[in-house]
């Protein structure tokens, strides 16, 4: 996850306590004007290299795959991060730019003169973190956020169940995966989104079943849940869309097929295939479908996967002869 190993950003007052206990401690260490040079060395490499460190941590959201970006904006104002971010840079560097200053400014003086200098550059230092007090919060913020973002892989093909609640799409994913699932919930749904994994001729599929997403009509989602919702048109290969004619699901055959109607409309513009599978057809067969099956009577399973896989019709990147 890419998000994952973010480290945590210090707080302005935490950084500022930091620095100026170290640059104290190199001070005591020395005397006189060789002292004041120490604390100032001290003082801005901690700051600027820590606010360095906090930017540099981050991935560039101009390069990483748009799935990952869609979802870090759901969650926070990508822009507003990146200005944060922004605005860590520029006191990173406003800090190295200081103690160019006043080292020079140290160099030709007394002791007594340059300890006015130097301590002038402190004030000058905490100003600068003072005015990014609110940014590295943000930033910190940002981070607890989006580290707990699925280890979903966009480079390996994706097969997304969706369908009403209750019509099976759980039973399916821990069937067919067996015990290669994952159940966790994500701030993007009130839910728990589950991954399970197989693999096929050395492929290994993802199968990702998103409660709050795709299990109920656009307008009862809330604004997080749509652009999540979104962002899986980034990394769908293919959706299974289960539908139970049955209506034992609690819901009406027509309002599944409404919200089906709604995820062959979503996935059109990427060319993304949506088939309808008819599960718990031991109860009803009574719908129009790709496939039909019964999970409890554990028919037709294989011939879904089968036609999910198809549907995929992934061929993995050979290295060439050439390269």
């Amino acid at each position: 996850m890419i998000f994952e190993n973010l480290p945590t950003a210090p707080r302005s007052e935490e950084l500022l306590d930091k620095a100026f206990s170290r640059a104290a401690r190199a001070g005591n260490a020395k005397g006189g004007l060789e002292a004041q040079q120490s604390m100032l060395t001290v003082a801005v490499n901690i700051t600027s290299d820590n606010l360095e460190n906090v930017v540099t941590a981050w991935p560039d959201f101009d390069y990483i795959d748009p799935f990952y970006y869609e979802l870090a904006d759901a969650i926070v104002d990508v822009n507003e991060l990146r200005q944060s971010l922004s605005e860590v840079t520029w006191a990173s560097r406003q800090i190295e730019e200081l103690g160019r200053e006043y080292q020079s400014k140290l160099r030709k003086t007394d002791s007594d003169t340059a300890r006015k200098h130097r301590k002038q550059a402190f004030a000058r230092i905490a100003d600068i973190m003072d005015e990014i007090k609110a940014d590295l919060r943000a930033v910190g913020d940002a981070r607890d956020q989006l580290k707990t973002i699925p280890d979903i892989r966009p480079d390996e093909p994706a097969i997304v169940i969706a369908g009403y609640p209750n019509v099976g799409k759980s039973s399916f994913v821990n069937h067919v995966t067996r015990a290669s699932n994952e159940i966790a919930e994500y701030p993007f749904t009130t839910r728990g989104v589950q991954v399970g994994h197989l693999e096929r001729d050395h492929i290994r599929y993802q199968l990702i079943d998103t409660p709050g997403l795709l299990d109920r009509p656009e307008d009862e989602r809330n604004d997080i849940e749509r652009q999540a919702a979104g962002a899986l048109e980034h990394l769908a290969d293919t959706v299974l869309f289960f539908v139970d004619a049955s209506g034992d699901c609690g819901y009406p055959l027509d309002v599944q097929l409404e919200l089906q109607a709604a995820v062959v409309d979503r996935f059109a513009d990427r060319d993304i295939p949506v088939l309808t599978i008819c599960n718990k057809s031991d109860r009803s067969t009574d719908v129009e479908a790709d496939a039909y099956m019964s999970i409890t009577e554990e028919e037709g399973i294989d011939e879904v996967l089968a036609l999910a896989i198809d549907a995929v019709g992934y061929e993995p990147e050979l290295p060439s002869r050439d390269a």
